[in-house]
């Protein structure tokens, strides 16, 4: 019996290529960073975003993903980030980098500025093909995670679960995490029925990530 929510299985050789050629050569470049929906780009190619808590790994994660370290920089000091931040990827694509969420510190009226912001970008943005929302492998899914997937689940957006930092885990203790995001996945219609399990520093799950964004449709 297969278990729901597997793990994303290893690429064929064609879209294994395909996903390759697409970030290869460091051709990801910053376009803009957005704070409101008048200063979103024109949606004329597919997109897909990035979601996760604060100090997730989600900037070494596109960092890794695009061959470029200091492409996506992570602020030092959580949630201070509240820009929509858009990358073009092989003249083809956006790579959208959303705000971190979970952040304690931020003042309140922030906090509500940037989730009307969110609502407004994923339940308006045609040409986004997909949302993967990362969780660190050493806590798996929260509270917050949880309030991120109702939105995309009512905005009718697909979301893939990434889990980060799995080279963190001691042996075993991955199972123990997949068992519990399996189970709170399977509460979200929009949920995507795959796993991606990465490590940015250790490059694990990255050239499966990268030819799920350039087989898309």
């Amino acid at each position: 019996m297969q278990l729901p929510f597997p793990e994303a299985e290893a690429p064929d050789d064609i879209s294994l290529e395909k996903g390759r050629k697409m970030f290869a050569g460091g051709g990801a470049e910053f376009l803009k960073g957005v704070v409101a929906m008048s200063g979103l780009p024109e949606g004329d190619r597919l997109e897909v975003c990035f979601a996760g808590r604060s100090n997730v790994g989600k900037s070494s994660l596109i960092n890794a993903l695009t061959n470029r370290k200091g492409l996506a920089r992570a602020s030092n000091t959580p949630g201070r980030t509240q820009e929509i931040n858009f990358f073009t990827i092989d003249e083809s694509h956006y790579l959208v980098d959303l705000p971190g969420y979970g952040y304690a510190n931020a003042p309140i009226a922030v906090v509500e500025k940037w989730q009307r912001l969110l609502k407004q970008y994923l339940s308006g943005r045609q040409n986004l093909r997909r949302a993967f929302v990362l969780i660190d492998a050493r806590h798996g899914i929260k509270a917050v995670d949880e309030e991120i997937m109702s939105l995309l689940d009512s905005s009718a957006v697909t979301f893939q679960c990434v889990l980060t930092k799995t080279d963190k885990l001691k042996v075993g203790e991955l199972e123990k995490i997949l068992k519990q995001v399996r189970e709170k996945l399977s509460k979200h219609p929009a949920a995507f029925p795959e796993l991606v399990v990465t490590s940015s520093e250790k490059g694990l799950g990255i050239d499966v990530l990268r030819t799920i964004i350039a087989t898309l449709v």
